[in-house]
C-alpha cells in the first residue's frame, strides 16, 4: 500500500514497520494495547488514526488523556508528527486554541480532550459526520473504571453507517497488575475486545544506543525490564512504597476543599537528584501533610544530560527558583552552581546511617496522591522494589536503580522534620499527632 498525496510516493510498510499488522486491521469495538517503552505504540496509533480519517469520509476523531494540557506534547504531537510522516501536511489543519486538527477536503475533525473538563468532554460532538473513533492515550492514568464508563456511554454514541465503525482505542504501559485495565479487557476475554502486547522489540526504528537501555536494564532491574521492556504486567509485590494513586488535582488548590481551607497543614517541599548521561537528573515538586498523612506530587523534571545551567533554567521556567530546595549532598560543586545561577535556596540533604530506610519509613506512613502529568514518578513508584538474594528472600534495601526521583522525594522530605502546622483558626501550633494545645504544653519543636 503506498500513499501518492506527498511529492514522492511513500511505502507505508516503510513507515510504519512491523509488528503490528493485526493491530492496524482490528475493527473490533475496543482496541487495547498494553506495550513497554520504544515499543512504538503510539506512533503507530497515530499514523493509523491519520490515515483512516483520510480513508474513511464522515468519520471523526475523539483523543483523550487524564489532563487536557498533557495533549501538546503527546498525542498533538504525534499526530502532527503523523502526518508529517506521511507527507500530506498541506492537507491539514492544526491550531492550538482550540487544539483540533482538521482534514480539509472534507473539514473531519480530531478533537482533543481531558478527563479534567468532565462536562466539556461529555457534550463533545462534530459538525459534520460521525464521532465514531476515540484514542485514549496513557491509559492507565485513569484510575477508576467508573470514568472510562461515563466516556463510553458518551463517545461514541448511536449508530454509524457503513463502512464506518465505532472503535475505542487505548494504548498505555501496564505498570501494574491491579489495575482495572486488566481485569476489564485482558482477564475476561470478549469478542469485543482485541487486545495487543508489543515490545521495543517490535520497533526495528530502534539503533543500537537505545537497545542498550534495553540491555542494561535487562541487567540492572529485571522487574522495570518485564514492564518497561517486555510489556508484561507489573507485580504490585515487594514494592516499596504502596499507599499511592494517580488522581487529577490542582496544585493551586491543595488543601482547600469547598469552603474548608486548610492549607495550612500543607507544606510545600522541593528535592533533586542529579544524573547526567545514562541517569536522569530528577526535580520533585510535592505538598505534605503531617496531620492527616497525604502527600501530593505535582511536578517533575526528568532528563538525561542537564548541565547545570539547563537545570536552572528548567526549574526557573516551572516558577520555583524561589523555594528551598533540597539536593544530593554528594555534589557540592553543582550545588554551588545552581545557587550562583539564581536557585539561591538550593540546600545540601542530610546523609548519614540508614539514612535511606530512614527516609521510606517516614514516607511510608504517607498516603501519596500523584498527579497524572508526573509519568516518571508514576513510573518509578511502580518499579521501586525491595531487593532479594540469590535465594529470593526479600532484603532489607530497595533496588539501586530507577530510583532517582524517589532519592529526589526523600530529600526534600527532609525539609518536613521540623515543620509544624499552625491552624490560623486557634492560633495554636499543633503537632502532627494532633495533641492538644494543653497536651504538649509549648513543648513542641
Amino acid at each position: 500500500m503506498s500513499t501518492t498525496l506527498s511529492k514522492k510516493p511513500l511505502r507505508l510498510s516503510d513507515i510504519v514497520g512491523g509488528g503490528y499488522g493485526a493491530f492496524w486491521h482490528s475493527r473490533a469495538r475496543y482496541r487495547v494495547l498494553k506495550g513497554g517503552k520504544g515499543s512504538k505504540k503510539s506512533t503507530t496509533t497515530a499514523l493509523n488514526l491519520i490515515l483512516r480519517l483520510m480513508q474513511y469520509p464522515g468519520s471523526n476523531l475523539l483523543v483523550v488523556r487524564q489532563v487536557m494540557d498533557t495533549h501538546r506534547s503527546s498525542t498533538f504531537a504525534q499526530l502532527s508528527w503523523a502526518i508529517q510522516r506521511l507527507g500530506v501536511t498541506a492537507l491539514w489543519k492544526r491550531t492550538v486554541s482550540p487544539m483540533e486538527m482538521t482534514y480539509l477536503p472534507t473539514g473531519q475533525k480530531i478533537l482533543f480532550r481531558g478527563f479534567d473538563d468532565v462536562l466539556k468532554l461529555a457534550s463533545t460532538t462534530v459538525d459534520k459526520g460521525f464521532l465514531c473513533w476515540v484514542w485514549i492515550e496513557e491509559a492507565y492514568e485513569i484510575e477508576q473504571e467508573a470514568d472510562f464508563e461515563k466516556l463510553d456511554l458518551s463517545v461514541p454514541r448511536g449508530q454509524v453507517p457503513e463502512p464506518l465503525f465505532k472503535q475505542t482505542t487505548l494504548t498505555f504501559n501496564p505498570w501494574s497488575e491491579t489495575h482495572w485495565l486488566k481485569a476489564r479487557f485482558f482477564d475476561r476475554p470478549d469478542d469485543q475486545v482485541d487486545t495487543f502486547t508489543t515490545t521495543y522489540l517490535d520497533n526495528e526504528f530502534l539503533d543500537d544506543t537505545d537497545r542498550a537501555v534495553f540491555s542494561r536494564m535487562e541487567k540492572e532491574n529485571p522487574r522495570r525490564y518485564q514492564v518497561a521492556g517486555l510489556g508484561n504486567w507489573g507485580v504490585a509485590e515487594g514494592l516499596v512504597y504502596e499507599r499511592w494513586k494517580i488522581e487529577n488535582f490542582d496544585p493551586a488548590r491543595i488543601g482547600m476543599t469547598g469552603d474548608k481551607d486548610e492549607r495550612w497543614k500543607y507544606r510545600h517541599i522541593f528535592g533533586l537528584d542529579y544524573g547526567y548521561t545514562n541517569d536522569p537528573t530528577a526535580f520533585v515538586a510535592a505538598a505534605a501533610n503531617p496531620i492527616d498523612k497525604h502527600l501530593y506530587i505535582y511536578d517533575e523534571i526528568y532528563e538525561t544530560r542537564l548541565l547545570n545551567s539547563d537545570i536552572a533554567k528548567r526549574v526557573t521556567d516551572k516558577g520555583y527558583a524561589k523555594e528551598r530546595i533540597i539536593a544530593d549532598c554528594a555534589e557540592p560543586k553543582s550545588n554551588e552552581d545552581l545557587r550562583r545561577l539564581g536557585l539561591s535556596r538550593v540546600m545540601p540533604s542530610a546523609k548519614g546511617k540508614d539514612s535511606i530506610l530512614n527516609g521510606i519509613a517516614a514516607l511510608q506512613d504517607y498516603e501519596m496522591i500523584v498527579h497524572p502529568r508526573c509519568k516518571n514518578a508514576i513510573m518509578e513508584l511502580s518499579s521501586y522494589c525491595w531487593d532479594k538474594d540469590k535465594a529470593g528472600n526479600t532484603l532489607n534495601r530497595p533496588v539501586d536503580t530507577c530510583n532517582h526521583l524517589m532519592d529526589a522525594l526523600r530529600y526534600a522530605f527532609q525539609d518536613m522534620k521540623h515543620f509544624v502546622p499552625c491552624d490560623p483558626a486557634v492560633k495554636i501550633r499543633r503537632p502532627p499527632s494532633l495533641l492538644s494545645a494543653e497536651d504538649f504544653a509549648g513543648g513542641w519543636e
